[in-house]
């Protein structure tokens, strides 16, 4: 087939203006549409507006406004969704300075994550969102949970309803709960939070308890948080001055037997789960500190940050709470439990806590997808935990998490089959978000240009 227009990868690189192109054709791939395990062979992809107009086959014949489109040859590379990580931090910027916000939107988009949920909020991110949407910067879709619930922001369960609302309010899309919570305090903001129809999800408060957390309605548990303590003996009382970092030291204790009734309790509430294995592969593992202080990715971030990662680890180590005989049973039963529930077909969220120690944003979801990998999910089962599932968590699954006609053009490009290939997402040979191409050179030089930011001395 011939068309009248020419590959326009410049044009798509000089990314001065964020406008969404109007008309955009993708030839010559194969799609992975993830509406079902078959690939689409030889396929076209026409956006318009932002929007997927049509997947055809490339012997179809264009009408005359497409062939004059711009058009990026695809050569024979597959397309897929994308990947959503639905546990990040994007940076706060208290300063006026957002180099680091704008800078971790690349790192996402270099590495094909085409969304993010932010899982602590802060006035900042409802700006960015907003340059975001409205095409004044580029980078991935954004869904903002509000400044968390914690033993320090709530007060009594008044006050917690009233942040409920304000939150609400704000703008905000999520709740992010953290420890230190009371049962009466986490009942309020549950009732308040339907009322308000905002989810809600995070860490599992110790007073609250996995059992009333997902009763009170939790949509996502973030790190399996909660599950241990709930396996645990009825007659154990936790200390957390020795049960280590999320009770680590008490993963030998656990009672199997009444993991079933948790699943049955998970599953009844329709709760989904951010296992993020790499964060505790990271910060609570038993790799050394100074090995990851050299991960090819840390020249991304700054070295001030890097520093602090390294000196956070150290300190547990030092501590004698990372050592291996300790912390390889706790990731083994992790790594279990994680299987388990999966099997039992609890939903799974694509989430690395990235940027958290060790973890760098769009690179740390790679790390996430090997470990899931490793841990006996399947690779169209990891791949819709980035994709599908978090389009369900939020009631969108009908414009998103799918490369579908009628779709938002959020998609990427990849060499090889990543049904078969994972690792092949870890280097795409383009992103469209929003209906616009950005190729892999613009992105390596935007790779490029972050590095330069934060070269060390």
């Amino acid at each position: 087939m011939s068309f009248k227009s020419t590959v326009l990868v410049l044009l798509f690189g000089l990314l001065s203006t964020f406008a969404t192109a109007q008309n955009l054709v993708i030839t010559q791939v194969h799609v992975v549409s993830m509406e079902n395990e078959k690939i689409l062979t030889n396929q076209n992809v026409l956006v318009k507006n932002g929007k997927i107009q049509s997947i055809l086959p490339t012997t179809s014949t264009l009408s005359s406004e497409w062939q004059s489109a711009p058009c990026i040859d695809g050569k024979g590379s597959f397309v897929f969704p994308g990947l959503a990580e639905f546990h990040a931090h994007l940076p706060v910027s208290t300063d006026g300075s957002t180099q680091l916000q704008e800078e971790s939107m690349w790192l996402y988009l270099a590495n094909g994550v085409v969304r993010i949920r932010s899982m602590l909020g802060h006035s900042s991110h409802l700006e960015l969102r907003e340059r975001i949407n409205s095409g004044k910067l580029m980078g991935p879709r954004i869904v903002i949970s509000g400044p968390s619930f914690s033993a320090t922001t709530v007060t009594d369960p008044q006050q917690a309803a009233d942040r409920v609302r304000e939150q609400k309010q704000a703008g905000y899309d999520h709740l992010k709960i953290h420890p230190g919570l009371t049962l009466e305090e986490m009942t309020a903001i549950a009732k308040t939070a339907k009322q308000e129809q905002i989810p809600f999800g995070g860490h599992v408060p110790l007073e609250v308890g996995i059992r009333n957390a997902l009763q009170s309605g939790f949509k996502s548990v973030e790190h399996i948080d909660g599950y241990m303590e709930g396996l645990l003996p009825a007659s154990l009382t936790i200390d957390p001055t020795t049960s280590g970092p999320f009770n680590l030291n008490l993963a030998s204790q656990v009672d199997w037997s009444k993991l079933p009734e948790l699943i049955q309790l998970t599953l009844a509430q329709g709760s989904y789960l951010a296992p993020t294995l790499t964060l505790f592969d990271r910060y609570f593992g038993y790799i050394p500190a100074d090995t990851f202080r050299v991960a090819p990715e840390m020249k991304y971030l700054p070295g001030p940050l890097i520093q602090q990662w390294v000196n956070t680890k150290k300190q547990l180590e030092r501590a004698g709470m990372l050592d291996k005989e300790k912390v390889a049973p706790y990731l083994s039963f992790r790594r279990k439990l994680f299987l388990e529930l999966h099997c039992a077909g609890i939903t799974m969220l694509m989430a690395s806590d990235s940027p958290q120690v060790f973890n760098v944003p769009g690179f740390s979801i790679h790390h996430e997808i090997a470990l899931m990998s490793e841990a006996g999910m399947s690779n169209l089962e990891i791949l819709k935990t980035g994709s599908i599932v978090p389009a369900k968590y939020m009631g969108t699954e009908s414009s998103w998490g799918q490369v579908k006609e009628g779709f938002d053009a959020d998609f990427v490009l990849v060499e090889n089959n990543p049904l078969l290939d994972l690792k092949t997402l870890q280097k795409p040979v383009g992103v469209v978000i929003r209906g616009q191409w950005i190729g892999r050179e613009e992105l390596q030089n935007q790779l490029d240009r972050i590095e330069k930011n934060h070269l060390r001395n």
